[in-house]
């Protein structure tokens, strides 16, 4: 159960820190990282904004995966099977989130 939590600890930093760059409008538009979408690949106002908005969803995804990775990690009784499957859960709901708010967003900016 070691080896979840180091994983998912891990990969809620690692979505933190990716989350900050773009918070702090220091990627431009590029084919490899943030929001890639060809309007916001073509727009680089439109590009700043809804990876501003996304940043701040990732960073909050990477914060509970933590957070849950930490706390569910501690709860008596828990099987390493369960463990893994909420903590997938946990991580998957705030991750669909992210991607269908910053598309409702993205949209919005559009009008």
């Amino acid at each position: 159960m070691i080896t979840i939590l180091a994983m998912y600890v891990i990969f809620g930093i690692l979505m933190a820190v990716l989350a900050i760059p773009l918070l702090l409008d220091k990627v431009p538009p590029n084919p490899w990282y943030g929001f890639r979408v060809p309007s916001t690949l073509s727009d680089a106002t439109l590009w700043y904004k809804a990876n501003r908005y996304m940043a701040r969803w990732l960073l909050l995804t990477g914060i509970i995966t933590i957070a849950a990775a930490i706390i569910l990690y501690f709860v008596p009784g828990l099987s390493v099977d369960s463990y893994a499957w909420w903590l997938l859960a946990i991580f998957g709901v705030p991750f669909v989130a992210m991607i269908v708010a910053s598309f409702r967003y993205l949209r919005r900016m559009q009008k």
